[in-house]
């Protein structure tokens, strides 16, 4: 409708920004956060029945809905969470996508030296690496390590993750030194969180790997026990809840175990995993 003076309102002569919502061009809607913990409390739920179709579907649903709603934040949340899962299912392309659009959205939201942006970075790395990228990978790491090492309160897990996955990249580059420093920096930072013997048990079996790479498997043989056995202790004595992330550590864990001969390890974890996958996710 005009003005009494016969002038022309915005609504008047501009389409609707979509036709459910009636919004005019022009208009800036409000932003319309998506719920960050809800999701990633469902997307766990989908994982720990091992359904990646369904984890799939959960986190690009709530893309779209970050991208409608303008919550950059939420996107970018998103597509951390959907570069680790095209990871874990090896779809090479899916996670490179979403690893240029999450580093956009660091530079968008001027997230450079958040703790935001460190995590990002190790995420995008961690898949780079794995796909083979690990000179590309190991930048992102290192400006990754140098935000984190600044920062005050950077969480020891945070650290340990990175660290870790960093000695990982160090290793397929043959940089020995770097990534045995890594893993013990791994290990020392994983002590010191509560249910962390998973993650110190995953450092030790890579550490196993780099011992071979590096000497040899007769040569470098009772350091890659030691690491075995160290690692199926703190695989069965740990404070860590017996949950989807327990079983997929159990499954990650196993191969490993059985190449170097440790049967009844590698079984005894197998069981475990699919024992705990078999159940229904608790719900409070």
């Amino acid at each position: 409708m005009n003005e009494p003076n016969g002038t022309l309102r915005p609504e008047d002569y501009l389409e609707p920004r979509c036709v459910l919502c009636e919004e005019p061009y022009g208009a800036q809607a409000e932003i319309r956060a998506v719920p960050q913990q809800r999701i990633r409390e469902k997307f766990d739920e989908y994982m720990a029945r091992r359904d990646y179709k369904g984890a799939e579907r959960h986190l690009l649903y709530w893309l779209e809905e970050a991208k409608l709603g303008r919550d950059l934040r939420g996107e970018l949340f998103l597509r951390g969470e959907l570069i680790g899962h095209y990871r874990k299912t090896a779809e090479r392309e899916k996670a490179f996508e979403n690893i240029e659009h999450a580093l956009a959205l660091i530079e968008a939201l001027g997230f450079q030296k958040t703790i935001s942006a460190g995590t990002t970075w190790v995420n995008a790395a961690t898949a780079m690496s794995a796909f083979g990228e690990n000179e590309k990978a190991l930048a992102l790491f290192q400006k990754a390590r140098e935000l984190y090492e600044s920062a005050p309160k950077t969480g020891a897990e945070l650290l340990g993750g990175l660290y870790n996955n960093m000695a990982l990249c160090c290793a397929a580059l043959s940089r020995w030194g770097e990534c045995f420093a890594l893993y013990e920096k791994a290990l020392g930072r994983m002590k010191t969180v509560p249910g962390g013997e998973l993650e110190q048990a995953i450092t030790y079996l890579n550490l196993a790997n780099a011992k071979e790479a590096q000497l040899g498997l007769e040569a470098a043989e009772r350091e890659i026990f030691d690491c075995l056995d160290k690692a199926a202790d703190l695989l069965d004595h740990t404070d860590a809840p017996r949950d989807g992330y327990y079983a997929f550590v159990c499954e990650k864990c196993a191969p490993t175990f059985a190449y170097y001969g440790y049967f009844i390890e590698a079984k005894e974890l197998e069981t475990r995993a699919e024992e705990l996958y078999g159940r229904e996710p608790e719900r409070a």
